[in-house]
């Protein structure tokens, strides 16, 4: 498989799948700044070589040409989003906001995201019990997107 036939599928599977919607539309970054920054990080593990910034460019899903200077102030506003969102992290838990039992839902969220991470791969590398797997991820993803939609709602936030 081509590079930007792989690093393409992988974008379209990702931004397609449930959770990842509910956590993008929730977090700091836009759907172009989240597909600029996984391409910067996937398409090299998956050339297994660094590749220049216009190669990168041309590996967005949009149909348009996208330059170098485009992708690379995305990338940055990306970058910027992300690292703006460890600070408030940082500085939640500097504060003490973080033994606050008001933030208990998050955490649960947490734990349930990487409940379901781990049962996928799981299911992936085991072939033993597999329907059973994939009965269990389903009841795992069902109970994120339902518990991701309630947090996301403004009203039922931290407060």
């Amino acid at each position: 498989m081509k590079l930007k036939e792989g690093v393409q599928a992988y974008l379209i599977g990702s931004l397609k799948d449930p959770i990842v919607n509910i956590l993008a539309k929730n977090s700091h970054l836009t759907k172009t700044q989240l597909e600029t920054l996984l391409i910067d990080v996937l398409s090299e593990n998956l050339a297994g070589k660094q590749l220049k910034y216009d190669e990168k460019a041309k590996l967005r899903l949009t149909k348009a040409q996208i330059s170098r200077g485009a992708f690379n102030r995305t990338l940055r506003q990306s970058k910027e989003n992300v690292i703006k969102s460890i600070y408030t992290v940082l500085l939640l838990g500097y504060l003490g906001v973080f033994e606050n039992t008001t933030l208990d839902p998050y955490l649960e969220i947490a734990n349930k995201l990487r409940q379901y991470t781990e049962a996928y791969k799981s299911a992936l590398g085991n072939g033993n019990n597999a329907e059973e797997q994939l009965k269990i991820i389903a009841i795992i993803k069902e109970e994120l997107e339902t518990s991701l939609k309630q947090l996301s709602n403004p009203s039922e936030g931290m407060t």
